[in-house]
C-alpha cells in the first residue's frame, strides 16, 4: 500500500478495535462452551431442537463442532490472521445459527444474530482498514 493510499489512522484503529471485540466475543462463546463441556452443550442444543424438523442426527454433530469453530474463528479474528477468511466463515456460521433460531421461531435470538451478521458484513466491507493485524505483518509483501 503506498503512502497516498494509507487509510486514516483513526479508521485503522476503529477497525482493529471492532475486529478484536467481535473476535473476543466469538472466541469466548466457544471457550466457555468447551470449558463447560461439549456434551452438556450438545444435550442442551438437542433439547432446544426436539420440536423442530431438524433431526438429532444433524443437531448433535453441529453442537459438538460449534464451540471449536467459534474458538478458532474468534482467535483468528482477534489476532487478524487470515482475517477475510475468518470473517467469511463467521458470517456463514451466523447464517446457520440464524436458520436454527428462525426454525425455533426464537426471534429475539435471530435479532441478536442479525446484529452479529451486520458486524461481520461491516468488517468484511472495511478490510482495507485491517492494517493493525498479523495479516499486515505476514502478508504485506504479497
Amino acid at each position: 500500500m503506498d503512502a497516498s493510499a494509507t487509510p486514516d489512522p483513526n479508521f485503522r484503529l476503529a477497525y482493529a478495535l471492532l475486529r478484536i471485540t467481535l473476535g473476543l466475543n466469538i472466541f469466548m462463546h466457544g471457550v466457555s462452551r468447551l470449558l463447560a463441556g461439549t456434551a452438556a452443550f450438545a444435550a442442551g442444543l438437542t433439547k432446544l431442537f426436539q420440536n423442530t424438523i431438524l433431526p438429532a442426527s444433524l443437531v448433535v454433530p453441529f453442537a459438538y463442532a460449534l464451540p471449536w469453530l467459534e474458538s478458532a474463528i474468534g482467535f483468528l479474528i482477534i489476532v487478524g490472521l487470515r482475517t477475510r477468511e475468518a470473517l467469511v466463515c463467521g458470517a456463514v456460521l451466523m447464517l446457520a445459527l440464524t436458520f436454527g433460531a428462525a426454525l425455533r421461531q426464537d426471534w429475539n435470538v435471530a435479532a441478536i444474530q442479525l446484529l452479529y451478521s451486520v458486524t461481520y458484513a461491516a468488517l468484511i466491507a472495511g478490510l482495507r482498514y485491517n492494517s493493525l493485524a498479523m495479516d499486515e505483518w505476514l502478508f504485506s509483501g504479497q
